[in-house]
């Protein structure tokens, strides 16, 4: 039992600083624990990259749209808030990979790219005959030696081969992070696969083998559901829904926190008010940058700035149902850095989340930016929107002006997990806890970029804050 009040400050308010400072009042309430929790934001809302435009009848997500389902820290938030009947799954259906600037189904079996059945894989025209002797050389290669990190280009490129990575893993993967796939870091990314490479030796063969397992985990069920699921009011109402659940006072919006110093056993929180906030407790939960110049003054902070970050924008666009004379079966694309594109992908959202659209429209979403192409971004929305058009009239024919456009750009917003990042992390962690003891850092900057991830880190945090006062 603690013996006096004590004050934890969470800074930042996205969906990680959010969710924490949600568990820990929550817990201070269920458990009668007499500690205060008061969360500082430097804009004036709450969500950070999760926001939703509704209007006319369309829900237009600016940021993330959806969720695995198999991760539950969402679905687990949701019914916390209340808002767990909102729940929606998408609608399946197929999905497509542009390259060599034509659609090609994405090749039945294949699990984020890795193939696991046979037939699709060979009667597909993605790869080249060649393509395919050298990914199905993957049955015979050894197993890599035991390595700390590498790159997910270098890991794939051994396994499967160029055809395959550049056609077919790199667009699904590297657009999850707005990456360079040659950069990104296997350990940090999807360790999963070098587990099941470890394990198994081939990769083809062991992914075969987890699929065959989930398959039996899931027979008894009839449903088509597709396997992401969002919330039919927008993803900003869990934002909207949380905020709402905590204690009257305990949010600071519009204000930086400049800098945090040790005083004693406590931390001196300055913000650019001139207020100075003391807490026993301190979650960072801000961008890896906006963390290392709250800590300017410790070195090892330093090795933050050299993580660069990705700038984006998402570009949704809405029209009649009858301005698409080529309409096309099916949820989306992605696009090959080899083909001559701007947009990195594209969902017909009215077909794969159908809530979002109005009877009788079409609301499709677009992707632009990625590492070394990153120009478009700072384009007026009338210049990204036709640039757009122009990709989008080579699938599709589109005979009409947007009724309704919505661009939203994210500047410097992708994190890049490239090699080494988890070394780096874990060693400035580790130089906070000898330090720094009772500072905790969380977010999309360190393990994992998906609203999933950053919950589960914000549960993480909140058993070491309880941990950290009960000492």
């Amino acid at each position: 039992m603690f013996e006096e009040k004590q004050k934890v400050v969470i800074i930042g308010g996205g969906i990680t600083g959010l969710s924490t400072a949600y568990y820990l009042q929550k817990h201070a309430a269920d458990h009668n624990l007499p500690f205060e929790v008061k969360l500082i934001e430097a804009t004036h809302r709450l969500g950070g990259k999760i926001q939703t435009v509704v209007k006319d009848g369309y829900v237009i997500e600016r940021g993330p749209d959806s969720i695995l389902e198999r991760k539950k820290s969402v679905s687990r938030l949701a019914k916390e808030v209340g808002i767990d009947k909102e729940l929606v799954n998408n609608s399946s259906g197929k999905s497509f990979i542009l390259a060599n600037e034509s659609l090609f189904p994405m090749p039945g079996g294949s699990i984020m790219g890795i193939p696991t059945e046979l037939g699709p894989f060979i009667t597909t025209r993605l790869f080249s005959v060649m393509g395919k002797m050298r990914a199905a050389a993957d049955l015979l290669i050894p197993r890599s030696c035991a390595k700390e990190d590498q790159s997910l280009g270098h890991f794939f490129r051994r396994r499967l081969g160029d055809e395959v990575l550049e056609n077919l893993i790199e667009p699904l993967l590297s657009g999850i992070y707005a990456g360079d796939i040659d950069r990104l870091s296997l350990m940090s990314t999807f360790p999963q696969f070098y587990q099941v490479e470890q394990k198994h030796r081939s990769l083809i063969l062991g992914m075969r083998k987890s699929a065959a397992a989930e398959s039996k985990n899931i027979s008894n069920s009839s449903s088509k559901k597709g396997m992401f699921v969002t919330l039919s009011t927008g993803l900003q109402s869990l934002i909207e829904a949380t905020e709402a659940k905590l204690l009257p006072n305990s949010v600071m919006k519009g204000f930086r926190v400049e800098a945090i110093t040790k005083v004693g056993e406590v931390y001196e929180i300055e913000l650019n008010s001139k207020e100075k906030i003391k807490a026993d407790s301190v979650v960072v939960a801000v961008p890896h940058l906006t963390c290392a110049s709250i800590f300017s003054q410790y070195e090892y902070f330093s090795v933050f700035k050299d993580v660069p970050a990705t700038s984006v924008a998402t570009v949704a666009l809405a029209f009649p149902q009858d301005a698409i004379k080529k309409d096309i079966e099916g949820m989306g694309f992605v696009v090959s850095r080899n083909s001559d594109f701007t947009i990195t992908a594209c969902t017909w959202t009215h077909k794969k989340w159908p809530h979002t659209t109005p009877k009788g429209k079409v609301l499709i979403r677009c992707y632009v930016g990625r590492p070394g192409d990153e120009t478009i971004v700072d384009l007026s929305d009338d210049e990204i929107i036709n640039i757009v058009l122009d990709d989008l009239s080579k699938t599709m024919d589109i005979t009409a002006s947007p009724e309704l456009s919505v661009v939203t750009r994210w500047k410097d917003s992708m994190p890049q997990y490239t090699v080494g990042h988890k070394a780096r992390v874990e060693t400035v962690n580790k130089h906070v806890e000898e330090e720094l003891p009772g500072i905790f850092l969380a977010g999309s900057s360190y393990k994992g970029i998906g609203v999933p991830d950053c919950i589960d880190q914000a549960e993480e945090a909140v058993e070491k804050v309880l941990q950290y006062l009960k000492k």
